[in-house]
């Protein structure tokens, strides 16, 4: 049953939060969750997916956001190498716009500023020659190759969540905090579930809406503050795959902003993103045509073969919940979070958290909780550097092995459909195939290679209640499953 009184009670189920709930819980705290729809289901699945430390934020002067940035990549590739790996990004010099040298001295603080150990340095490339210049136009000659990573978005954002849970957190999903009022140096939260109505009594709130933040402070704590956040929508199309290497291309464009065409999913290529305000209900952000053609044209630019409406087949959008620091333009405000206490031990206390990033999710929650403790007293230390997620129990360089066992130890099953199980699950892929040594033992296909053991572990394990759930939060099957198929897993689920 969950904890009718905790000492945490963090609202919003993005990886802000349950990286709060994380550490938290980690150190000793009680806590519970309540996100009032499925986990990662607003900003935090609709990223770039990128754990990179913001190359283009240099030119804002954020060094100390891009120097924990770089920081981060390994620490957190560490933490998860099934679900964050590195990629290497190819910047062609497009003459007109930033000069090389500028290029250079930008790369050259890149590979030096965070403490890279792994990842292979920058490198400069002979687009006539290079293989990554036979996709782009003839006249791009110059470029350069640095390194970031990839992450799945939404698969970091519930891992966090099942380790929060499986330390003892409660995680409360489709769970909304409707009311939440202060008492005798706390509060008393009115949660709106799947169960009905329920009173939770918190010592401390961590406010961690996302695009909701204000409406948080603002609706649900009575507060009548002011707009504290700057909402700016990002967007994206997924193309059939545009190139065969592995590399990532990051374009320049004349309006100063970049876009990168990454690998997506084997055998689609992702480009991203726009940068406009956004001043609508966050739940109904949808791609514009504006967008759509910004990015066609921006990508077209750079490609020898124009890159088409037709060749859309899927897109996706979010919204940044971003600091408002009144800058003038939506591409320069501040990616750097701000946190915000109101509040004290007497009167209770409420921790906002404004902004922040999928690669600085880890540091906003040793952020929160220096913040935290102060108002609390302090109970365990730092802990999460050197942790690992469910399943990325094994070294950053040893995933391909990993798969290599896997494959010898379920030699029935197919490589492919191992792969993916690896790549999504890690070393809990073992739990999920169990004694499942044939495919006859996974139970019903709904598309693709998607089989019922898989949608009964995503229940059990990781709060999966619907096919958007299981196909484009758990796993980005929706790429390749049918509309008959979704139908099917859907009454599944509903069983």
């Amino acid at each position: 049953m969950p904890k009718d009184n905790v000492d945490i009670l963090v609202i919003g189920g993005g990886i802000n939060g349950v990286s709060v709930a994380r550490d938290a819980v980690g150190r000793g705290f009680t806590v519970a969750l309540a996100e009032m729809n499925d986990l990662a289901s607003g900003t935090s699945s609709a990223a770039t997916k990128l754990v990179h430390g913001g190359l283009r934020y240099l030119e804002h002067y954020e060094f100390r956001l891009v120097a924990e940035a770089l920081a981060e990549r390994e620490v957190l590739w560490a933490e998860a190498p099934h679900i964050i790996w590195p990629l290497r990004f190819v910047l062609p010099h497009h003459k007109g716009l930033r000069p090389a040298i500028v290029l250079r001295a930008g790369l050259a603080m890149y590979d030096n500023l965070g403490g890279r150990r792994l990842l292979p340095a920058t490198k400069t490339l002979d687009l006539t020659r290079h293989e990554t210049g036979k996709p782009l136009k003839p006249g791009y000659r110059l470029g350069f190759e640095y390194s970031d990573c990839w992450v799945d978005d939404a698969r970091f954002v519930v891992l966090n969540a099942r380790d929060a849970a499986d330390r003892g957190a409660d995680i409360l999903v489709r769970t909304k905090v409707a009311s939440a009022r202060r008492d005798n140096g706390g509060w008393v939260a009115t949660l709106e579930g799947p169960d009905g109505q329920r009173e939770v009594r918190a010592r401390l709130l961590v406010n961690a809406g996302g695009p909701w933040v204000d409406q948080v402070i603002n609706g649900v704590v009575h507060n009548n503050g002011k707009r504290n956040v700057r909402l700016v929508q990002g967007s994206h199309i997924v193309v059939r795959k545009l190139y065969d290497h592995d590399r990532c291309y990051i374009f320049q464009n004349a309006d100063g902003r970049i876009i990168f065409a990454i690998p997506y999913q084997d055998d689609f290529t992702l480009i991203g993103t726009t940068d406009r305000d956004y001043h609508g209900d966050p739940k109904d952000v949808a791609i514009t045509p504006e967008e759509t053609a910004y990015l066609l044209s921006a990508a077209s630019e750079y490609f020898a073969k124009p890159v088409t409406q037709d060749q859309i087949v899927w897109s996706y959008s979010g919204v940044r919940p971003l600091f408002d620091d009144g800058a003038s333009a939506a591409q320069e405000a501040t990616r750097d979070y701000v946190l915000k206490v109101d509040g004290d031990i007497a009167t209770g206390a409420m921790v906002n958290v404004f902004g922040g990033k999928l690669t600085t999710s880890r540091r906003l929650a040793e952020s929160v909780m220096e913040k935290i403790e102060g108002v609390l007293g302090q109970r365990g230390k730092a802990w999460t550097k050197g942790s690992t997620l469910p399943g990325g129990d094994f070294g950053p360089l040893e995933f391909e092995p990993q798969v290599r066992r896997l494959q010898l130890d379920y030699p029935q099953l197919p490589p492919a459909l191992l792969r993916r199980l690896m790549r999504l699950y890690g070393s809990k892929a073992r739990v999920l195939l169990s004694e499942r040594r044939t495919v006859e033992a996974l139970g019903e296909n709904f598309g693709s290679d998607l089989y019922a053991a898989e949608v009964d572990y995503l229940v059990a394990n990781e709060w999966a209640k619907t096919a958007q759930d299981v196909l484009w939060r758990r796993t980005k099957l929706g790429l390749r499953v049918s509309a008959d198929d979704t139908a099917r897993l859907d009454a599944y689920l509903a069983q």
